[in-house]
């Protein structure tokens, strides 16, 4: 059997303000101990930038406001990794430079080093990080599983949409309870 692995994306104070969803959280600690539980490993990854952001272009929608703002984003409280998902020191976390967990980061390097097949993912937000993470791995050709219940989207028909449609077509999508007890 493949060596899996758990994504947990973006799972940062300031993205996690932006979610009503109360008990995603919940879910999500479920899904992290589950993964420990089984022994496999938990990586977080998180969206960051140096001081004055000089990774981002102007033109980049997402990102351009921050480019050469003075400090920087990764030393403030807003985002951090939200306490109920702190990574402990047997977790890896990488830091990303664009939407996908892959584009700017080590990820990939880290998952073959550790001989990682497939990746279970989770993260804020569904057709963000998710979406993104997921149709670059693909084409790495790692194994894939979304957890769609500890996925979130601002526009829940964008999750819903992407979860029953768009994501099947390269990865199981299961909910949390279904793969922890899988």
């Amino acid at each position: 059997m493949p060596k899996h692995a758990l994504l947990v994306m973006d799972v940062q104070n300031v993205i996690v303000e932006r979610y009503a969803d109360p008990g995603y959280i919940d879910r999500l600690r479920q899904a992290v101990e589950a993964a420990r539980a089984k022994g496999m490993p938990v990586i977080h990854a998180v969206v960051g930038f140096r001081p004055g952001a000089p990774e981002v272009h102007p033109r980049n929608r997402m990102f351009g406001g921050l480019a050469g703002r003075p400090g920087g984003p990764a030393d403030q409280e807003a985002n951090r990794i939200h306490e109920a998902v702190t990574p402990r020191p047997q977790d890896v976390v990488v830091t990303k430079r664009r939407v996908s967990a892959f584009a700017g980061s080590d990820l990939d390097m880290v998952l073959r080093a550790a001989g990682v097949e497939h990746l279970v993912l989770s993260g804020l937000a569904t057709s963000g990080v998710v979406l993104s993470t997921l149709r670059q791995a693909a084409d790495l050709d790692y194994g894939l599983t979304v957890l769609s219940d500890a996925c979130q989207d601002a526009d829940a028909e964008v999750h819903r949409v992407l979860t029953e449609k768009v994501f099947p077509h390269q990865a199981d999508v299961v909910t949390v309870a279904q793969w922890s007890e899988s």
